[in-house]
């Protein structure tokens, strides 16, 4: 585990990672795993008031559910010193307009991809891209739906250059993997020429949307 910075900290690049995702994808789990403080949450417990609007389709075991942000801090030495900041954004479509003030000065964000419902990344993947905001795909596979994340890339209709990575949010060392990942990708994306958006996939174009459901 890498230790937080001393006095050298001017030395450390400071980055703010934004992890999103469906309801119920994990987000809360995978900064509670990477995260080497004590991780701020705003859970609170699903109540039957909430159940005509948090659809709980496929995750019928969640009792708590994020109603404004997770937050946590990792500090890293790869590719180079650094301190990552975390910022989890809350699943429901009703707390959206909170998404703007969290991406805001984000170097990059991890999409977790929950298998169970995969539709639940799309908004997600579209809000990033629409912001130009690199990210990866994190496929946090849960018991009995297990994919290939090539299966998961054609589902989601993803480019080639997007990272999809396997991943247990609970597990320190896969949090940590997706993380370097992430900010690998980022860091090279944001140095690079903006890509020619002609050369999109179909699922990049507005008349085209993104595969539905499961992959097959």
């Amino acid at each position: 585990m890498n230790a937080p910075p001393g006095p050298e900290a001017a030395a450390f690049l400071s980055l703010k990672i934004v992890v999103a995702g469906g309801f119920g994808a994990g987000k809360t789990t995978f900064i509670g795993s990477i995260s080497e403080i004590p991780p701020l949450t705003t859970e609170e417990v699903l109540t039957e008031a909430g159940e005509p609007i948090d659809s709980l389709d496929g995750v019928q075991e969640k009792a708590t559910t994020t109603v404004s942000l997770d937050h946590g801090r990792r500090t890293l030495n790869v590719p180079a010193p650094m301190m990552l900041s975390l910022f989890g954004t809350p699943g429901q479509d009703r707390f959206r307009f909170l998404w703007d003030d969290l991406t805001r000065g984000a170097i990059g964000a991890v999409v977790l991809a929950d298998t169970r419902r995969l539709d639940g990344s799309f908004p997600s993947i579209d809000y990033f891209e629409e912001r130009g905001v690199p990210f990866v795909v994190a496929v946090n596979h849960f018991d009995g739906h297990r994919y290939r994340t090539g299966q998961v890339r054609t589902a989601l209709g993803l480019p080639d250059q997007v990272p999809v990575v396997d991943c247990d949010a609970r597990d320190f060392g896969s949090a940590l993997k997706v993380l370097k990942t992430l900010v690998r990708h980022a860091l090279t994306t944001l140095t690079s020429p903006p890509p020619d958006r002609h050369g999109l996939p179909a699922g990049r174009v507005a008349a085209h949307p993104r595969n539905q459901g499961a992959p097959s």
